[in-house]
Formats: structure tokens, C-alpha cells, sequence
């Protein structure tokens, strides 16, 4: 595996790598790595020649600078996860490197930055769509892997992929989740194991929604699972919304044949986590 940090040395090796014939698939990462990430890298690895993965921790989709300074970076044991996992390049860029200028794109996705984590995180979606593109443009693979933790970040750059009429397929991997239900997330890792035990309220919750679905409206679903995440302790609900699985946007009654999904973001010891559930598919 070759480990490259500047733009210049990605593109000359990946140019190479597509004069032979050959496809790339390619995982966007901030670090801080775990099962759920080397399950993306795995898929790659099955469905390509070559694989690419960066780490980068992108200061501009932090709207908490406390956040961003807290953000766990294990560097050394990311590069010997990746090795293991069969990674054939992987691309970690300083911020200078990603953002020799001012960045200043402003993209416009309707509603769907303005809702959920939009409307807790403003500018978190700007961030992400202005990273995803430029690491497209370096990498420039055939397929690239997301994990659906994030789901509204998946829709995110499913239509930044429309708007620019990006040539690569997004594929979207199942969340990873840990042997308590806990999705994985590289904010666990601020968790200690009796916190971890206490965020799994939010795997139980969601399960308990889909399964109170057949009986309850989803504005009766919503409330409930407020109510039962609340009474965890140290756990405080930011949002707790049933929406439609395609626009995102809120399901005011169920009906037969839409895709609806169960999104929830909470704060346990300040540390927020997300997770979701499909409710019907």
C-alpha cells in the first residue's frame, strides 16, 4: 500500500492506474477508523481493481470549533488498519493542501441541507459537498463508498453527484453496528464502555418505533421515542424525526408502498451521535 499526501503525487499514480484499464474504487474517511469504515474499504476491494481511501479530517464541515478540535486522530493505526484490509493507496492531505485558498462555494440543495442535520449543523452540508467534490476531482474513481449511518450526507452527495454530472456510482454500504446495536462511529471512542451501554437506547428505540409503526401515527411514533431516549441517563434527544426515505422531509401519515426512515441525532456527555432505521422499505 502507498501512502501519498499531496495532490500532485494521487493523481500522477491514479492516472497510471486508469491508462491500464483498470477501475478504482475509492472510501472517503476522516480517520479515526473502525469496523464500519473497513467494511466500505472491503467493498471496494471486491468490486475493483484498485482502491483509494483518504483521511481528512475536514475543519470546514465543523460548525463547532470544540468539536473539531476534539475529533479522535489515530493516523499511524488507520494506515495499518487499511494495509491489513488490502488498501492499495491511500491519500492524507494537510489542510493547506485541500484549501490553498479561501473556499468560498456555496451550494444550493433545496430543502435537504436545511432539515435534520442541517438545521442543527448550518453549513455542515456545504462542508461535505465542497470536500467530496474536490476528492472526486483527485481521485476521479469509478465507484465510490458511503456508510448509511449517514443517511442525509448519502443523499447529500447523491445530488451533488447529479448537479455536476459526476461519472462515478455512489454505493451505498449497510451500517456497521457493534455487538450492543451501537452504530459504529469514531465518536465512541469518547465514550467510555458504561456510556456506550447507555447510547444503546438509540439502536432499541429505533427498533421499538418500526415495531409501534402498525399501530401509532408517526407524530405518536416521534413522541414516544423522545420520551424513551430522554429517560436514559445523560442522554438528551436533538431530534427524533420519520421522514421520507427518498426527499427527507417529515411523514405526517404512513402509506402503503413509501419508503420511510426513523432519524435520530442525541447528545450523551457531549458527545452527539446519529443513527437511523428504515421503518418501512
Amino acid at each position: 500500500m502507498e501512502t501519498v499526501r499531496t495532490i500532485s503525487e494521487t493523481k500522477a499514480i491514479l492516472e497510471k492506474i486508469k491508462a491500464d484499464g483498470k477501475t478504482i474504487g475509492f472510501v472517503p474517511t476522516m480517520g479515526a477508523l473502525h469496523a464500519g469504515h473497513i467494511s466500505l474499504q472491503e467493498c471496494s476491494y471486491k468490486e475493483n481493481d484498485f482502491t483509494v481511501c483518504s483521511i481528512f479530517v475536514n475543519p470546514i464541515q465543523f460548525n463547532n470549533a470544540e468539536d473539531l478540535e476534539k475529533y479522535p486522530r489515530t493516523e499511524e493505526r488507520d494506515i495499518e488498519m487499511l494495509e491489513k484490509a488490502g488498501c492499495h493507496l491511500v491519500f492524507i492531505p494537510s489542510v493547506n493542501e485541500m484549501y490553498g485558498e479561501k473556499e468560498e462555494t456555496v451550494y444550493d440543495f433545496g430543502h435537504l441541507d436545511k432539515i435534520l442535520e442541517g438545521e442543527f449543523r448550518p453549513g455542515h452540508f456545504n462542508g461535505v459537498a465542497i470536500v467530496v467534490k474536490k476528492l472526486f476531482d483527485i481521485v476521479t474513481p469509478h465507484r465510490a463508498y458511503f456508510g448509511e449511518k449517514d443517511y442525509q450526507q448519502l443523499a447529500i452527495v447523491k445530488q451533488l453527484v447529479r448537479m455536476h454530472d459526476i461519472p462515478v456510482e455512489i454505493v451505498p454500504c449497510p451500517t456497521m453496528r457493534e455487538l450492543s446495536g451501537l452504530a459504529m462511529s469514531s465518536r465512541n471512542e469518547r465514550l467510555s464502555l458504561e456510556e456506550k451501554e447507555i447510547a444503546t437506547v438509540l439502536y432499541r428505540t429505533l427498533k421499538q418505533t418500526a415495531e409501534k409503526a402498525s399501530e401509532l401515527a408517526p407524530k405518536e411514533c416521534e413522541n414516544w421515542a423522545i420520551q424513551q431516549i430522554n429517560a436514559a441517563p445523560g442522554m438528551s434527544v436533538e431530534y427524533f424525526s420519520i421522514v421520507d426515505a427518498e426527499t427527507m422531509l417529515p411523514v405526517k401519515k404512513w402509506h402503503e408502498g413509501q419508503q420511510v426512515i426513523a432519524c435520530v441525532a442525541a447528545f450523551i456527555v457531549g458527545v452527539r451521535l446519529i443513527d437511523n432505521m428504515m421503518i418501512f422499505s
